[in-house]
């Protein structure tokens, strides 16, 4: 897709949506983590129907670590990988208490050396709490972005570094949204649904459907 294709690829999805942002629910940057690393093989709207209950009985750290795995586990059962997910939740709350005092550490490194984020949920952090124009690519991004030509990649990092490197400044903030977004309601995996796709005539997917 050539540089003014993408610039007006951006353009349309941000005069759609001028401030788009996470689906899942939290209101903390500790539950916000804890929503993300949930979220891994699960859909949000899941996410949100466990999380309800488990930040109402453990909204910090703290009371997640007091909580422990097992009463996690009752909260989350709904969700693929529970279990794990529950350990994870409950050992990076330990850290983060042990670490840093029990706040959000402001650090792709500190975030990724926590139980259960990796490179994606460290991204969503950064950018959703902290404001980084950083890309947190998703398989409905790496979809997209492969599909259109936006941005082409054999894995998520070269499509994360080749949005980084394609994305104008100016919407890069917004960016990852916007696509996951795009991704998750317009060009979905088995059956785009390019006839209400408002960047159709910039896409290069061959085989678009009516």
């Amino acid at each position: 897709m050539h540089r003014a294709a993408v610039n007006e690829f951006f353009r349309r999805l941000a005069d759609a949506d001028p401030s788009p942002t996470t689906e899942l629910e939290y209101a903390s940057p500790f539950q916000l983590l804890v929503a993300v690393v949930l979220s891994a093989q699960a859909t949000d709207k899941s996410v949100n129907l466990a999380t309800r209950g488990l930040f109402a009985a453990a909204p910090t750290p703290e009371a997640m670590l007091t909580l422990g795995e097992e009463g996690v586990a009752d909260y989350i059962k709904t969700i693929g990988l529970f279990r794990n997910k529950a350990r994870n939740t409950v050992a990076l709350s330990r850290l983060l208490l042990e670490r840093h005092a029990g706040e959000v550490p402001h650090n792709r490194i500190a975030l990724e050396a926590l139980p259960g984020v990796g490179r994606k949920t460290a991204n969503v952090v950064l950018n959703t709490v902290f404001g980084e124009p950083v890309m947190a690519v998703d398989t409905h991004i790496f979809r997209l972005a492969n599909r259109t030509g936006l941005a082409p990649g054999k894995d998520v990092l070269a499509v994360e570094q080749a949005l980084m490197r394609r994305v104008p400044k100016e919407y890069l903030q917004n960016a990852h949204h916007w696509l996951i977004l795009h991704g998750r309601y317009v060009c979905t995996a088995r059956k785009p649904k390019c006839g209400e796709c408002r960047v159709r005539d910039l896409c290069e997917f061959r085989d678009k459907t009516a």
